[in-house]
C-alpha cells in the first residue's frame, strides 16, 4: 500500500490592490459629506425652543448675527454683559448697518432682495438689546429678518 503524504498549503496572501481605491472613495464621502462651520461662536448660544419652525431654503442668501453673553474664556476681557457678534469679531450697535451694507456688497446684484438676516440669540439675553439691534437693521433697510430657535415645545424656556 502505498502511503499518501498530505500537502500543506498556505492560505494565499491578501491582496491589497483594491485598497488605494477604497481609501480614496472614503475620502470623498467625507469630503462632500462634510460640513465646515463659518463662524467660531465669541458668545454663549443657547437657543430658546419654537413650537412653529420653518426651514430656511438657500442658506447662503442668510447673514447672521449673534447676541449673548461673551463665553468663559471671553469674560475676562469683555466682562458678563451681553454683547454682539458679527461673523468672527465682537462689535457693538454702530457696526450692524456696515456688516449689512458689506453683505450686500459681497452678493450678486439680482440676488440681494432676497437676503435674510438671521438672529441668533442666546435665550437668556434681554429683549432691549433685540430690539437695538432691529431699530439698526431697519436703518439699513434689512426687513426680512428670521430668528434662529431650536425645536421643541416653547413651554420649555420656562424650565
Amino acid at each position: 500500500m502505498a502511503k499518501f503524504k498530505k500537502r500543506k498549503t498556505e492560505m494565499p496572501a491578501i491582496s491589497t490592490a483594491s485598497l488605494p481605491d477604497i481609501v480614496f472613495m472614503l475620502l470623498f464621502f467625507f469630503m462632500v459629506a462634510t460640513t465646515m462651520r463659518e463662524d467660531t461662536l465669541l458668545v454663549e448660544n443657547t437657543l430658546p425652543y419654537a413650537d412653529q419652525v420653518e426651514k430656511l431654503d438657500k442658506k447662503d442668501l442668510v447673514m447672521y448675527i449673534y447676541a449673548g453673553k461673551p463665553s468663559q474664556r471671553y469674560q475676562a476681557s469683555m466682562g458678563t454683559e451681553a454683547r454682539i457678534q458679527l461673523n468672527d469679531n465682537f462689535a457693538s450697535l454702530n457696526d450692524i448697518q456696515q456688516f449689512i451694507f458689506a453683505e450686500r456688497e459681497s452678493k450678486r446684484e439680482e440676488l440681494i432682495p432676497f437676503l435674510t438676516t438671521s438672529l441668533k440669540v442666546d435665550e437668556e439675553t434681554r429683549m432691549g438689546l433685540v430690539s437695538d439691534i432691529k431699530l439698526e437693521l431697519r436703518k439699513a433697510e434689512a426687513l426680512k429678518i428670521n430668528y434662529t430657535t431650536r425645536t421643541g415645545d416653547a413651554s420649555q424656556n420656562l424650565d
